[in-house]
């Protein structure tokens, strides 16, 4: 086990089982993404993420992959369930340089201490979407 694998562990995976996940823990962030892009992929008003170190990151099961753009331009591979179709990772080239894989948040075993501490493309929001006092706000990225 190296560093970056020791210590507490967090797992996770897709509604049908055919996907998990184990993750170092506690995250390198915890946040909210509001571009159009997540809300279609979530199908809903934003998409719930957490980023861990990619080399603590051990997963099972098959994961389809489909490039998505993105409304900075750069490409994002969103890896999902090929079975249930449930989002799971997310690698972006600028996490992926810093060494990070993006999680849907909502595919973790236990989310109870989660608390988002930043939201992104907060100008694409919902109107209906509340923002909470001091999370740091970002309209893009």
């Amino acid at each position: 086990m190296t560093e970056a694998t020791a210590g507490e562990r967090r797992q996770g995976g897709c509604l049908c089982g055919a996907v998990r996940y184990e993750t170092a823990w506690p995250p390198l962030l915890t946040g909210v993404c509001h571009c159009r892009h997540c809300q279609k992929q979530a199908g809903t008003a934003f998409s719930a993420l957490i980023a861990v170190p990619f080399a603590a990151l051990e997963r099972t099961g098959e994961l389809t992959v489909y490039e998505d753009g993105s409304e900075s331009g750069n490409p994002v591979l969103r890896k999902f369930c090929g079975k249930c179709g449930s989002p799971v990772f997310s690698e972006t080239p600028g996490g992926m340089a810093q060494g990070m894989i993006f999680i849907k948040a909502g595919t973790l075993d236990d989310t109870s201490d989660l608390e988002p501490t930043v939201h992104f493309w907060t100008s694409s929001k919902q109107n209906w979407v509340t923002l909470p006092e001091g999370a740091a706000l970002l309209e893009k990225q």
